[in-house]
């Protein structure tokens, strides 16, 4: 049982189940409470320490989370289930003596705007990555369809092309090929914390198996970022045109296709250099590597040939004859199945990896470029249709004439935007059957769950145009058996209720936890505080419109005078005529910059201080509309 059905169900039981209601109340700021609770024969042990091993619990620090489930009689592991747990300061909802675990777990059910807990271990958020330079970051638990969900807007150097996560979500890599660099972004946090010069165009983002390199592919060849350092630790040229990345599952090897020679160049990550360059055919357009069969395979839009290469030589052992029109391919995840989209066909070719046989033609229609994977299903995308079709994995191999089923994402197909980018426009939603597609005809994200006729539902993306879509994890894993973990960065100093539900057999119960004031970030300079004065939010092209806005100092309580490195950043979206000025000064904390109003369309306004360490994105946006200037009516005669 997923959690979102858990939830659902809470809500309907919770009014019959008062006698529990005084279990667990709020402990007064600084009490100690048990840190093990025994209920219906089950026991759950619940720790908090800090990543590092050492010291005190502070505040900004990282910590890992953990309970132990255990039949409280043999101590045997119960494995398999799903709790949910916020943390939340002591009293945070109100100031009432009643109010009861179970009171302030009903309330973070119900996703209330504004009625949010510090940390939500049983959710996820999106990150819409859209064409403009921005990325729009979605809360799918508050709000309803038709209403907003943004969450937080990341500011980035220029439009995004490819993103990459690291293997423990924590970091998000964006490759921006117009400033020849790469973005890192804490998912934490949601912010930049880094842009890494990558070479010239990056864009196609892969991260190697154990996520000591970042592979980016440039113009004519590829570059190896150090994922601790952050910094480019060599560039190999291997040859011409777009690069597509895979790697061995052991690490010892890269693979870059150079689209333009023909050729697929096999690299030795040890020693970082190029081994050989293996001639697979005149346009290999698409890579996927296979751990069960130990293969990489090479898949040629023009001769429709699929070439296999070995992953522990770098020579070619095998061809599988398709069609031409070759796209993009993945291997299934149990690595059985190899499916490869035919664009030119509207078809889903299956090959089976053992035996490197072409098994089966699956019909989609339409055109597939895209496909994802959820436990049962594979998911097609096709730039014709705004249908989405999903071919039931367990059916792979079993009948030539499988059908798939589809359900709409959108009101219009893909192929109506232009540059649809290189990141994946759908994401398997997390803990449950369900999938995530952005629709970037109609700029929505919809949430399509196993089973149903259509979607359930869909999140906006106001002022934006969406290309793609990741989605970060905030959820507990089953570490071992038993064993449900999380690291986490504890948000502020204070006492904290850690409030947790069990749905079978149903427990209830806050565990206590305190974290210490971080010295370090007392000390730290905290973001100024800004108030944009200007009104006017509608301009006519030609006109220049003066931005005014004050910074405020939170800490003194008072406007932030003296600053002579206040610069605004403003642009046409999707990233047009990028501009960036500096402010004049007019006292009292007040700022102001002319911006030049040339085009018809939606501007964006960023503030940033290098001296204070506000980067652009770090403050509120100025957003604005500008149209064109009204004709006058004729005259009569």
């Amino acid at each position: 049982m997923t959690f979102r059905m858990i939830a659902a169900l809470w809500l309907i039981l919770v009014a019959a189940d008062s006698a529990l209601a005084a279990k667990g109340r709020p402990h007064e700021p600084g009490a100690t409470s048990s840190q093990r609770v025994e209920e219906k024969g089950v026991a759950v042990e619940f720790s908090l320490n800090p990543a590092n091993g050492a010291g005190e619990l502070m505040e900004g620090d990282f910590a890992d989370l953990g309970f132990r489930i255990t039949d409280a009689q043999t101590r045997q592991p119960i494995r398999g289930r799903a709790p949910g747990v916020w943390l939340d300061t002591v009293k945070s909802l109100s100031q009432k003596e009643g109010d009861s675990c179970k009171d302030k777990i009903e309330t973070f059910l119900k996703g209330m705007a504004g009625v949010r807990p510090m940390l939500d271990l049983n959710s996820y958020y999106l990150m819409v990555f859209n064409q403009d330079a921005s990325i729009s970051v979605v809360d799918p638990l508050v709000g309803v369809s038709g209403r907003t969900n943004l969450f937080a807007t990341i500011i980035l150097n220029r439009p995004p092309a490819d993103w990459i996560q690291s293997r423990d979500g924590k970091r998000l890599f964006v490759s921006m090929p117009e400033a020849g660099q790469v973005a890192v972004v804490d998912t934490e946090n949601f912010k930049v914390i880094d842009n890494v010069a990558a070479g010239a165009k990056p864009r196609r983002l892969g991260l190697q198996p154990d996520g000591h390199y970042l592979w980016v592919g440039n113009e004519t060849g590829v570059t190896a970022i150090d994922t601790e350092t952050l910094k480019a630790t060599a560039h190999i040229e291997t040859g011409k045109g777009h690069h597509e990345l895979a790697f061995t599952a052991d690490d010892s090897r890269v693979f870059a296709s150079n689209r333009d020679d023909g050729t697929v160049s096999v690299i030795d990550v040890r020693g970082l250099k190029k081994l050989a360059d293996l001639k697979t055919g005149p346009l290999p357009i698409a890579l996927a590597y296979s751990a069960t069969a130990r293969a990489l395979y090479v898949a040629d839009g023009v001769d429709g040939s699929i070439a296999v290469v070995s992953g522990e030589q770098p020579k070619i052992t095998a061809a599988i004859a398709a069609k031409p029109g070759l796209g993009p391919m993945k291997p299934t995840p149990n690595g059985r199945w190899l499916l490869a989209l035919n664009s030119k066909e509207s078809k889903v070719h299956v090959i089976e990896t053992a035996t490197n046989r072409l098994v089966q033609d699956i019909p989609v229609g339409g055109r597939p470029y895209e496909i994802a994977f959820s436990a049962d299903f594979a998911y097609v995308r096709s730039l014709d249709s705004e249908h989405v079709g999903m071919i039931a994995l367990s059916r792979l191999g079993q009948d030539t004439a499988l059908q798939t089923s589809t359900f709409t994402a959108g009101t219009a197909p893909p192929r109506q935007v232009a540059d649809l980018g290189l990141g994946t426009s759908m994401a398997a939603a997390v803990g449950e059957a369900a999938m995530l597609v952005a629709s970037p005809a109609d700029n929505l994200v919809y949430y399509y769950m196993e089973g149903m006729l259509a979607p359930s539902g869909n999140f906006r993306n106001p002022a934006h145009s969406a290309r793609g879509i990741a989605v970060v994890n905030r959820s507990l894993k089953e570490s071992r058996p038993g064993q449900y973990s999380a690291r986490v960065k504890i948000p502020a100093a204070g006492d904290y209720d850690v409030a947790f539900l069990l749905e079978s057999p149903r427990i209830i119960h806050c565990f206590h936890a305190t974290a210490a004031v971080n010295p370090k970030l007392a000390e730290a300079t905290r973001p100024l505080e800004i108030t944009y004065l200007t009104q006017q939010r509608r301009a006519a092209v030609g006109q220049t419109l003066t931005l005014k806005f004050r910074l405020d100092d939170p800490k003194a309580h008072a406007p932030k005078t003296g600053l002579t490195d206040v610069k605004v950043l403003y642009y046409l979206a999707p990233g047009l005529m990028r501009t960036e000025l500096p402010a004049r000064a007019l006292g009292d904390g007040q700022y102001e910059a002319d911006l030049a109003i040339k085009r018809a369309g939606a501007y964006y306004a960023y503030v940033g201080v290098a001296s204070e360490k506000l980067r652009f994105g770090d403050l509120p946006v100025f957003s604005l509309i500008a149209a064109e200037p009204a004709k006058p009516a004729p005259q009569a005669k």
